[in-house]
């Protein structure tokens, strides 16, 4: 059985940039053994397979190397951008089917996609001295006024809050404490940021999650929507802000990426609704050849 696997860049800001994606539109036949093979195969943080759905409009299984994972952004936002550059759809709304619930994808005029994510949960705080000795940064580092905490807005991320662009870039990650402590509070890893930027954008990013094989990613879409209910709770932005949020990621891998949020603020200042999105470049198509000898 050969396997079309579309390959996208998702949030980049150039060529070059975004997190890479692998897109299968045509997975309700494969079997969730044949789905983590491909993926694995194709080697992306995550690979995305589309199948049909009775609750949705479309259902989507996101896979890493080595294991399934209930929703990923960027590969969200890849899997919609290549069904309208196939005129598979077409700009409005959608449901999606996901591990981490029913979502809605909204895909504008401009090209743009936005994924509505879960409202957010807070959970707890973390230790900095255990995030600075998994960082190899010093406790100094650290935003003062702001925790470290445990945040999910359909996944759970260590949000670490870093003084400046230059403390985030000097970080030296620790992979296997990292693993650990992620491991420890039930997170997919850490979403370290700075609100000192050089351009427009609300705040600078890397995203570390060696506990399911991604060292570090280059643009993070679920880890976007939490950090953007983090810093709402914690009163860093205005409320003209709340409807175009811009973050930056990937820029100390060369590949520089942009990932927008807007969030929906009710009178009493409580978030009602949680949307991550961005654009997406389509750079290939990759066939993979599975054999199921012996059903596998």
């Amino acid at each position: 059985m050969e396997i079309d696997v579309y390959t996208l860049h998702a949030f980049a800001k150039e060529k070059h940039g975004g997190n890479p994606a692998g897109v299968v539109l045509h997975a309700d036949v494969m079997t969730e053994k044949e789905m983590q093979k491909v993926a694995h195969m194709i080697g992306f943080s995550k690979t995305a397979f589309v199948q049909k759905s009775s609750q949705a409009d479309y259902k989507l299984r996101f896979f890493t190397p080595n294991s399934e994972v209930d929703v990923c952004g960027h590969a969200t936002i890849a899997t919609f951008h290549l069904m309208l550059s196939q005129n598979v759809i077409r700009c409005g709304t959608y449901t999606l089917e996901t591990g981490a619930g029913i979502l809605e994808v909204n895909i504008q005029e401009d090209g743009n996609v936005f994924l509505a994510q879960a409202l957010p949960q807070f959970y707890e705080e973390v230790d900095k001295q255990e995030i600075a000795n998994s960082l190899g940064t010093g406790m100094g580092d650290f935003v003062e006024d702001l925790p470290v905490q445990v945040v999910s807005t359909g996944l759970r991320d260590i949000l670490v809050p870093l003084k400046s662009i230059d403390a985030l870039h000097q970080v030296h990650p620790d992979f296997d404490r990292i693993a650990h402590v992620s491991r420890e509070y039930d997170a997919l890893g850490y979403h370290v940021f700075t609100l000192e930027t050089k351009s427009k954008a609300i705040a600078q990013c890397r995203n570390f999650a060696p506990l399911v094989d991604i060292p570090e990613e280059s643009a993070t879409g679920t880890s976007t929507g939490a950090l953007s209910c983090y810093l709402h709770k914690y009163g860093k932005f205005t409320d003209k802000q709340w409807h175009d949020l811009t973050f930056e990621q990937g820029y100390t891998m060369q590949r520089p990426s942009e990932i927008k949020a807007r969030l929906c603020i009710d009178a009493s200042k409580q978030i009602r609704k949680v949307e991550v999105g961005g654009m997406a470049v389509n750079t290939g198509l990759r066939k993979v050849k599975l054999s199921r000898f012996n059903g596998q």
